[in-house]
């Protein structure tokens, strides 16, 4: 079956917009509605039927062109509409409006800043810049966030941009960590998440020490972090 044409669905300007995915040079395209597909790309939804403004794939939705089955087959190993349309919409890009665009790069601009805070750290003092400082010196660098590119790709480009004007050193340190029996069991859970536990010893008074890797712009909020949860009883050390 070859692509054929239906009518054109009137998409009203900004009620609904276009998901595309591109394979083998061929397009797949869904009429969407903005909003919900942002939404359900973010898993705040899970129907696609609120989502779409009609169920068809098509190759050209402004022309209102339809895509064969055989192609949809060829490249999805599928003819389900709504299989092909959640692969879409998760994989694809959302032709998004202006106001949604501008807030997604917004968001993904936070994620980046506070990755640079957490894995990067000024030489001179070996502790984190503040975001507001990173923030103002991405500015000056005019880099084009993309809301689609992962933040830990976006960053590395950021800091090899921005080390010309503000030093910034990437490292991963390990850290020696007691914890008194009182408050071992509570503290394990709120230190392990800021980075990986090389090693480890619950002792026989029922306090724990360990050794946990994580990224030195992340130390001074391991140690708010550890001096809240054992009430300043706790310690930890850099060894390397």
């Amino acid at each position: 079956m070859s692509e054929r044409r239906i009518p054109r669905i009137k998409t009203e300007s900004e009620k609904f917009s276009v998901a595309r995915l591109t394979r083998e040079n061929q397009h797949f395209e869904i009429l969407i509605k903005p909003q919900k597909a942002l939404d359900y790309r973010n898993g705040k939804i899970s129907g696609l039927t609120e989502v779409l403004a009609a169920e068809i794939i098509f190759s050209d939705a402004n022309k209102g062109t339809k895509v064969s089955e055989e192609a949809m087959e060829k490249i999805f190993k599928t003819t389900d509409m709504l299989k092909i349309a959640d692969e879409i919409l998760k994989k694809g890009t959302l032709q998004l409006t202006t106001d949604q665009r501008r807030k997604m790069v917004e968001d993904k601009k936070r994620q980046i800043i506070d990755f640079i805070s957490r894995q990067a750290v000024d030489p001179k003092t070996n502790l984190p810049h503040p975001p507001l400082r990173i923030e103002n010196a991405m500015d000056q660098i005019r880099y084009s966030i993309d809301p689609y590119k992962p933040v830990e790709e976006q960053a590395k480009d950021i800091v090899k941009l921005l080390r010309p004007i503000l030093p910034l050193k990437v490292e991963q340190i390990t850290v020696a960590i007691k914890i008194p029996t009182q408050y071992a069991a509570r503290a394990y859970g709120a230190i392990k998440i800021f980075g990986v536990i090389k090693r480890e010893e619950w002792r026989s008074d029922g306090s724990w020490f360990g050794e946990l890797e994580l990224p030195a712009g992340t130390y001074a909020s391991l140690l708010n972090k550890l001096g809240d949860v054992t009430k300043g009883n706790g310690e930890a050390k850099i060894i390397s």
